[in-house]
């Protein structure tokens, strides 16, 4: 079965349970929310990233992703000159299975995806919650924290939540995170990222300064 949702293509990967502020200037975007306020909660729409094309200007986004998040909206905030300050937490995947342009903003039809742990997903979690807490002590050393949270959380004992919370704080390239979006199940992310932490920990052995790059999390990301 499908549904129809709004779309806010993102050049930023949403996973679930992950919380993403946006700061919405566009019109197209602007009316989206005010629709979207409209409407009884859950208020909702798909972030899809971008393949080809960009997030703002007339030509916007010429290529989708397959596979996106649904944004529930928790908190939004007009401005006296029309934009909105939103906040908004990931909660379901979906695969994009077709468009409508009829409105300024994207529309899609999607198909939600199930979560599933996988086969056994244990053995590579313990993997990557040990070499994730490597790749934290390696990043502080350098004076970046996570996710720009400066405590160490205990990590979630659900493989699929691992798996999200693990896929969000990697400072990767787009590709790589659309890669775990789209995993099947928890165990086959998890053995991705368990060689991904391996990789990067690795990197940073050798190279101990890299940019903070995503790790910049808390501000607004402007549409």
């Amino acid at each position: 079965m499908t549904e129809r949702l709004a779309l806010f293509p993102l050049g930023t990967v949403l996973f679930p349970g992950l919380v993403l502020p946006l700061r919405l200037f566009e019109g197209r975007y602007r009316l989206l929310i005010a629709d979207l306020l409209e409407r009884p909660e859950p208020r909702r729409f798909g972030v899809v990233g971008i393949e080809l094309g960009h997030e703002v200007g007339d030509d916007g986004a010429r290529r989708l992703a397959e596979v996106g998040c649904v944004a529930e909206v928790r908190e939004a905030t007009p401005r006296p000159d029309g934009r909105y300050d939103i906040v908004t937490t990931g909660t379901s995947r979906f695969r994009l299975k077709g468009l409508d342009r009829s409105r300024p903003y994207l529309q899609g039809e999607v198909e939600f995806l199930p979560e599933e742990p996988g086969g056994d997903p244990e053995p590579s979690a313990r993997r990557v919650r040990r070499l994730f807490r490597l790749y934290r002590e390696r990043l502080r050393s350098v004076g970046i924290a996570p996710g720009g949270d400066p405590d160490d959380p205990d990590l979630p004992d659900d493989p699929v939540r691992l798996s999200y919370v693990v896929a969000a704080s990697l400072v990767l390239d787009g590709h790589e995170k659309q890669r775990l979006l789209e995993a099947e199940d928890a165990a086959l992310r998890l053995a991705a990222e368990r060689d991904l932490l391996a990789r990067e920990n690795r990197i940073l052995d050798a190279l101990p300064t890299i940019p903070a790059g995503q790790f910049l999390d808390g501000s607004f990301h402007p549409n």
